[in-house]
Parts: C-alpha cells; structure tokens; sequence
C-alpha cells in the first residue's frame, strides 16, 4: 500500500466526521460566521508555523547558504511557501493568505483582537504561551493552536508533514461553501473577501498544492515503515484536533430556534 493510501485509510473514519460535522448546517448567519472567523483565525495562522518548520528542516535558511537536502523535496516546499505568502488578492495584488483573512474578518465585522493580539505579542518578542494567555483567545481556539505550535515545534519532520498535508483546509467541505456563498449575498460586501478566501485556499491547498505536499511526505518517509506509522498518527491527530475546534465553536454558536 502506497503512503497516500494508507495515511487515507487511517484517517478516513475521522475525515468523514469532519466533513460531516454539524457545525456548517448550524450557521445560518452574518453573526455565526464572525463567530466561526474568530476562531478559525488561529488556525489560519497557525498553518504557516507548521509550514515555516518545513521550510527550515527541508531548505537551507541561513547565512551562509549551503544545499540542504533533496532538490526536490526543496521545491515542493519553496512553492507551497511562495503561494502561502504571496498569493493574489481579490484585486489582483500580492498577499499572504493570513493577511487576506485579517481582511476577510474586518470586511465581515469579525472580532480579530485576540489573534491580532497574539501575532503582535510574539513579534514584539513575548513568547507564544503568554502571548496567548494575554489574547484570551476563545478557548477552543487556544487549545488548538497550542497543540500545533507544539507539533511545529517538537514534532519529527515526517509528522509536521503529514499533518500539514492531511490535516488543513481542504477539510472545509462545499456544503460550507454554499453557506457562505449565500450569505454573502445575503449581506452584500460582508463576506465577499471570505468566500474569495475560502475558494482561492481551498482551490490552492486542495489542488496542486495538495498534491506537492503529498509527494512530499512520501519523499519524507521514503521506504519507512516506522516513519509511515508515525506520519498517519500525526494526520489523525490533527484531524482529530480540528473536530475539538469545531465542537467548541459550534458550543459558542445561540442555540436555534
């Protein structure tokens, strides 16, 4: 069994979850995605540190430059990198995807202080636990993100891979699509730039860049079976960590009527 295959078939019980979570049916409103977005921006963020660990393992960082690695292992992940923080905007300009969904929030009306906060703590030099105790983020959100800085941080390369492959934004299933898509029209220029997010992230993360990263935790594990088992804990684990990020948002979301 391939690498792909057998990492699909650990998962897929919890994929299936995932996509199939509650959650999306029960946003009906502007209100319930800004409170969908408040959360969901630590996870936007906290995919570029899984990402920029990748990059520091895989390619050669500092100076004096010397070659790192496979070729072609350093281009796989030098082209998610390019596209993850220089994309293109609705306008047609640069940018990354995090700072499109900072975008995003304040177009919707999103309350964007705790993530801001957080991102403006650790650039100031404070370190991320107490960045994000300061931030008082929602708590899911908090035990989300700290379990990725904490596979980004200590996770082998091989499990930083494939929870970054397996375990991200392709996950967000059409059916919240239409939801947003809807509601967009709903309130004209609320959600416009987060329906551009959501199409423009998930074409990217669900196309080609799916299939990069796939090569490259197949090229991570190589031959491996040691590695194999622990790169498909690792997918499961953040899928499994994703279902605890809906859950919680989904607990914060009023009760229907």
């Amino acid at each position: 069994m391939v690498l792909h295959d057998q990492i699909r078939a650990r998962i897929e019980p919890a994929r299936a979850r995932l996509l199939a979570h509650p959650l999306y049916g029960r946003m009906r409103s502007l209100a319930d995605v800004r409170l969908f977005m408040r959360s969901h921006a630590f996870a936007v963020w906290d995919f570029m540190s899984l990402l920029k660990r990748l990059q520091r393992d895989l390619t050669c960082v500092t100076v004096p430059w010397v070659p790192v690695g496979d070729a072609e292992v350093r281009y796989l992940i030098n082209e998610i990198v390019c596209g993850e923080e220089s994309d293109i905007d609705p306008e047609g300009g640069r940018i990354s995807h995090f700072d499109l969904y900072l975008r995003a929030m304040r177009a919707a009306g999103a309350e964007d202080r705790p993530i801001r906060a957080v991102a403006a703590a650790i650039a100031g030099g404070t370190a991320f636990a107490e960045a994000l105790r300061g931030a008082n983020p929602p708590p899911a959100a908090a035990r989300f993100t700290s379990a990725t800085l904490t596979l980004a941080c200590a996770g082998k390369t091989h499990e930083v891979a494939a929870a970054f492959t397996y375990g991200r934004e392709d996950l967000i299933p059409e059916m919240f699509l239409e939801v947003v898509r809807r509601l967009s029209s709903d309130h004209p220029g609320k959600l416009d730039v987060f329906r551009y997010y959501l199409e423009r992230h998930i074409e990217v993360d669900g196309g080609h860049h799916g299939e990069i990263a796939r090569r490259m935790t197949a090229l991570l594990c190589g031959e491996d079976p040691r590695k194999a088992e622990e790169a498909a804990q690792a997918a499961l684990a953040a899928i499994e960590a994703r279902l605890a990020l809906w859950d919680g948002i989904l607990a914060d979301l009023p009760v229907a009527a």
